[in-house]
Protein backbone atom coordinates (compact mmCIF):
# COMPACT_ATOMS: atom_id res chain seq x y z
CA UNK A 1 0.00 0.00 0.00
CA UNK A 2 1.31 3.45 -0.68
CA UNK A 3 1.61 6.58 1.65
CA UNK A 4 -1.65 8.11 -0.05
CA UNK A 5 -3.44 4.84 -0.31
CA UNK A 6 -2.36 4.85 3.54
CA UNK A 7 -4.05 8.23 4.44
CA UNK A 8 -6.96 7.36 2.38
CA UNK A 9 -7.68 4.41 4.29
CA UNK A 10 -7.02 5.56 7.46
CA UNK A 11 -9.19 9.06 6.71
CA UNK A 12 -12.01 6.58 5.46
CA UNK A 13 -11.62 4.46 8.60
CA UNK A 14 -12.00 7.61 10.51
CA UNK A 15 -15.26 8.66 8.70
CA UNK A 16 -16.44 5.31 9.91
CA UNK A 17 -15.98 5.31 13.88
CA UNK A 18 -17.65 9.13 13.50
CA UNK A 19 -20.45 6.98 12.50
CA UNK A 20 -19.93 4.57 15.51
CA UNK A 21 -22.13 5.39 18.38
CA UNK A 22 -20.47 5.99 21.67
CA UNK A 23 -19.17 2.79 23.42
CA UNK A 24 -19.41 0.60 20.59
CA UNK A 25 -16.91 -1.24 19.33
CA UNK A 26 -15.68 -1.10 15.15
CA UNK A 27 -16.62 -4.39 14.24
CA UNK A 28 -20.06 -3.47 15.21
CA UNK A 29 -20.46 -0.82 12.39
CA UNK A 30 -22.28 -2.91 9.50
CA UNK A 31 -25.01 -3.97 12.11
CA UNK A 32 -25.33 -1.34 13.71
CA UNK A 33 -25.97 0.69 9.96
CA UNK A 34 -28.19 -2.29 8.96
CA UNK A 35 -31.35 -1.24 7.47
CA UNK A 36 -33.23 -4.15 6.12
CA UNK A 37 -34.75 -7.67 7.52
CA UNK A 38 -32.86 -10.44 6.86
CA UNK A 39 -32.85 -14.48 8.16
CA UNK A 40 -30.23 -16.21 9.95
CA UNK A 41 -30.07 -19.71 11.43
CA UNK A 42 -29.65 -20.65 14.64
CA UNK A 43 -30.17 -23.56 16.62
CA UNK A 44 -31.43 -25.56 14.19
CA UNK A 45 -34.40 -23.09 13.20
CA UNK A 46 -34.43 -20.19 11.15
CA UNK A 47 -35.34 -16.57 12.46
CA UNK A 48 -36.59 -12.94 11.01
CA UNK A 49 -34.46 -10.24 12.41
CA UNK A 50 -35.56 -6.98 11.87
CA UNK A 51 -33.65 -3.54 11.38
CA UNK A 52 -33.22 -1.87 15.30
CA UNK A 53 -32.50 -5.46 17.27
CA UNK A 54 -29.27 -7.15 18.31
CA UNK A 55 -27.91 -9.92 16.10
CA UNK A 56 -27.61 -12.77 18.31
CA UNK A 57 -25.31 -14.71 16.04
CA UNK A 58 -22.47 -12.89 16.51
CA UNK A 59 -21.71 -13.88 19.91
CA UNK A 60 -22.25 -17.30 21.49
CA UNK A 61 -24.21 -16.36 24.84
CA UNK A 62 -27.61 -16.65 23.02
CA UNK A 63 -26.97 -20.60 21.42
CA UNK A 64 -25.28 -21.27 24.75
CA UNK A 65 -27.14 -19.98 27.10
CA UNK A 66 -30.71 -21.10 25.49
CA UNK A 67 -29.28 -24.62 25.35
CA UNK A 68 -28.63 -24.60 29.11
CA UNK A 69 -31.46 -22.82 30.78
CA UNK A 70 -34.19 -24.90 32.24
CA UNK A 71 -37.84 -24.63 30.96
CA UNK A 72 -40.04 -25.29 33.14
CA UNK A 73 -42.46 -27.45 31.27
CA UNK A 74 -46.03 -26.31 31.67
CA UNK A 75 -45.10 -23.33 34.13
CA UNK A 76 -44.10 -19.97 33.37
CA UNK A 77 -41.24 -18.18 31.84
CA UNK A 78 -39.61 -14.23 31.32
CA UNK A 79 -36.75 -12.82 29.39
CA UNK A 80 -35.95 -9.83 30.19
CA UNK A 81 -34.42 -8.42 27.05
CA UNK A 82 -35.58 -10.78 24.63
CA UNK A 83 -34.22 -9.44 21.49
CA UNK A 84 -35.24 -10.97 18.37
CA UNK A 85 -37.12 -13.50 20.38
CA UNK A 86 -34.40 -16.88 20.08
CA UNK A 87 -34.60 -17.93 23.92
CA UNK A 88 -38.60 -16.69 24.65
CA UNK A 89 -39.90 -18.93 21.49
CA UNK A 90 -37.48 -21.76 22.60
CA UNK A 91 -38.82 -22.12 25.84
CA UNK A 92 -42.50 -22.10 24.30
CA UNK A 93 -41.13 -24.73 21.79
CA UNK A 94 -39.77 -26.99 24.71
CA UNK A 95 -43.21 -26.62 26.58
CA UNK A 96 -43.28 -24.20 28.61
CA UNK A 97 -47.16 -22.76 28.63
CA UNK A 98 -46.89 -18.90 29.80
CA UNK A 99 -43.90 -17.12 28.19
CA UNK A 100 -43.14 -13.56 28.98
CA UNK A 101 -40.73 -11.64 26.68
CA UNK A 102 -39.43 -8.07 27.79
CA UNK A 103 -37.74 -5.50 26.00
CA UNK A 104 -36.93 -2.15 26.12
CA UNK A 105 -37.23 -1.44 22.22
CA UNK A 106 -39.98 -1.69 19.98
CA UNK A 107 -38.43 -2.84 17.82
CA UNK A 108 -37.37 -5.98 19.59
CA UNK A 109 -40.94 -6.91 21.27
CA UNK A 110 -42.49 -6.95 17.29
CA UNK A 111 -39.48 -9.02 16.44
CA UNK A 112 -39.89 -11.49 19.36
CA UNK A 113 -43.90 -11.67 18.40
CA UNK A 114 -42.73 -12.33 14.74
CA UNK A 115 -40.41 -15.17 15.40
CA UNK A 116 -43.08 -16.40 17.81
CA UNK A 117 -45.94 -16.54 15.01
CA UNK A 118 -43.30 -18.39 12.69
CA UNK A 119 -42.64 -21.21 14.64
CA UNK A 120 -46.60 -21.52 16.24
CA UNK A 121 -46.33 -20.66 19.36
CA UNK A 122 -47.86 -16.90 19.58
CA UNK A 123 -50.42 -18.42 21.82
CA UNK A 124 -47.96 -19.03 24.61
CA UNK A 125 -45.41 -15.99 23.91
CA UNK A 126 -46.54 -12.46 25.03
CA UNK A 127 -44.35 -9.82 24.67
CA UNK A 128 -44.38 -6.57 26.45
CA UNK A 129 -42.26 -3.28 25.89
CA UNK A 130 -40.20 -2.67 29.28
CA UNK A 131 -37.49 -1.56 31.22
CA UNK A 132 -36.36 -4.22 32.81
CA UNK A 133 -39.56 -5.71 35.11
CA UNK A 134 -41.66 -2.18 34.77
CA UNK A 135 -44.32 -3.17 32.65
CA UNK A 136 -45.38 -6.67 35.00
CA UNK A 137 -48.36 -6.34 37.16
CA UNK A 138 -46.73 -6.42 41.33
CA UNK A 139 -47.93 -9.84 41.43
CA UNK A 140 -46.76 -11.79 38.90
CA UNK A 141 -44.88 -14.56 39.28
CA UNK A 142 -42.88 -16.68 37.02
CA UNK A 143 -40.94 -20.33 37.47
CA UNK A 144 -37.65 -18.98 35.84
CA UNK A 145 -36.59 -15.52 35.31
CA UNK A 146 -33.26 -15.02 32.79
CA UNK A 147 -31.78 -11.96 31.35
CA UNK A 148 -28.73 -12.24 28.59
CA UNK A 149 -27.33 -8.76 30.14
CA UNK A 150 -25.48 -5.78 28.86
CA UNK A 151 -22.91 -6.36 31.24
CA UNK A 152 -20.52 -2.85 29.76
CA UNK A 153 -20.94 -0.82 33.08
CA UNK A 154 -21.52 2.89 31.43
CA UNK A 155 -21.27 6.24 33.65
CA UNK A 156 -24.24 6.79 35.69
CA UNK A 157 -25.14 10.04 32.94
CA UNK A 158 -24.31 8.04 29.88
CA UNK A 159 -26.87 9.22 27.01
CA UNK A 160 -28.03 6.42 25.04
CA UNK A 161 -27.89 7.50 21.24
CA UNK A 162 -28.74 4.29 19.49
CA UNK A 163 -30.35 0.67 20.35
CA UNK A 164 -26.77 -1.08 20.60
CA UNK A 165 -25.44 0.48 23.01
CA UNK A 166 -28.58 -0.44 25.41
CA UNK A 167 -27.64 -3.92 24.22
CA UNK A 168 -23.83 -3.85 25.94
CA UNK A 169 -24.09 -0.95 28.09
CA UNK A 170 -25.75 -0.45 31.47
CA UNK A 171 -25.25 3.27 32.64
CA UNK A 172 -24.46 3.01 36.24
CA UNK A 173 -25.55 -0.58 36.48
CA UNK A 174 -29.38 0.77 36.74
CA UNK A 175 -30.69 -2.49 35.33
CA UNK A 176 -28.36 -4.76 36.81
CA UNK A 177 -29.77 -3.21 39.99
CA UNK A 178 -33.54 -3.64 39.16
CA UNK A 179 -32.42 -7.39 38.30
CA UNK A 180 -31.39 -8.39 41.34
CA UNK A 181 -33.08 -6.39 43.90
CA UNK A 182 -36.61 -6.89 42.35
CA UNK A 183 -36.41 -10.32 40.42
CA UNK A 184 -36.71 -12.39 43.59
CA UNK A 185 -39.94 -10.67 43.63
CA UNK A 186 -41.39 -11.73 40.75
CA UNK A 187 -40.64 -15.55 41.23
CA UNK A 188 -43.28 -18.29 42.84
CA UNK A 189 -42.39 -20.30 44.92
CA UNK A 190 -39.14 -22.44 44.19
CA UNK A 191 -38.66 -20.31 41.11
CA UNK A 192 -35.20 -19.89 39.63
CA UNK A 193 -32.96 -16.53 38.27
CA UNK A 194 -30.68 -16.59 35.74
CA UNK A 195 -28.52 -13.75 34.84
CA UNK A 196 -25.87 -14.06 31.36
CA UNK A 197 -23.05 -12.06 32.36
CA UNK A 198 -19.57 -11.87 30.53
CA UNK A 199 -16.16 -10.70 31.63
CA UNK A 200 -16.32 -7.07 30.08
CA UNK A 201 -18.58 -6.30 32.84
CA UNK A 202 -17.71 -5.02 36.31
CA UNK A 203 -17.64 -7.94 38.55
CA UNK A 204 -16.91 -5.67 41.56
CA UNK A 205 -19.89 -3.24 41.40
CA UNK A 206 -21.82 -6.78 40.33
CA UNK A 207 -20.97 -8.03 43.63
CA UNK A 208 -22.14 -4.84 45.02
CA UNK A 209 -25.56 -5.71 44.01
CA UNK A 210 -25.57 -8.85 44.54
CA UNK A 211 -24.65 -7.85 48.33
CA UNK A 212 -27.21 -5.15 48.35
CA UNK A 213 -29.88 -7.91 47.54
CA UNK A 214 -28.94 -10.59 49.70
CA UNK A 215 -28.40 -12.85 46.92
CA UNK A 216 -25.85 -15.90 46.79
CA UNK A 217 -24.05 -16.47 43.29
CA UNK A 218 -23.71 -19.71 41.27
CA UNK A 219 -21.95 -20.21 38.05
CA UNK A 220 -23.35 -22.98 36.22
CA UNK A 221 -21.28 -22.51 32.74
CA UNK A 222 -18.78 -20.42 30.72
CA UNK A 223 -18.66 -19.74 26.84
CA UNK A 224 -15.29 -19.27 25.61
CA UNK A 225 -15.02 -16.23 23.48
CA UNK A 226 -12.18 -13.99 21.99
CA UNK A 227 -12.46 -10.73 20.59
CA UNK A 228 -10.03 -8.81 18.72
CA UNK A 229 -7.69 -10.63 20.85
CA UNK A 230 -9.37 -10.09 24.33
CA UNK A 231 -10.99 -12.38 26.44
CA UNK A 232 -14.87 -12.04 26.59
CA UNK A 233 -15.68 -15.00 28.18
CA UNK A 234 -19.73 -15.44 28.58
CA UNK A 235 -21.23 -16.90 32.47
CA UNK A 236 -24.42 -18.29 32.88
CA UNK A 237 -25.46 -17.07 36.74
CA UNK A 238 -28.19 -18.83 38.93
CA UNK A 239 -28.59 -16.65 41.82
CA UNK A 240 -30.45 -17.74 45.77
CA UNK A 241 -31.22 -16.09 48.43
CA UNK A 242 -29.24 -15.72 51.46
CA UNK A 243 -30.36 -17.81 54.27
Amino acid sequence: MTSTEKVTANRTQAAADRQLPAGLPRELLVHAQRSETLEFDLLDRTWDLLPGVWPPYISPETKGFTDWLPYPVGGSFLEVGSGCGVTSVTAALRGVAQVTALDITQEAVDNTLLNAARHGVAENVRALRSDVFAALGPDERFDVIYWDSNALLAPENFTYTHYMQRAIMDAGYVSHRSFLVDGPRHLTDGGRLFLGFNDSGDWDKLAELEEEAGLIRTELGVLEFVSNGSNANFRLLEYLTKA
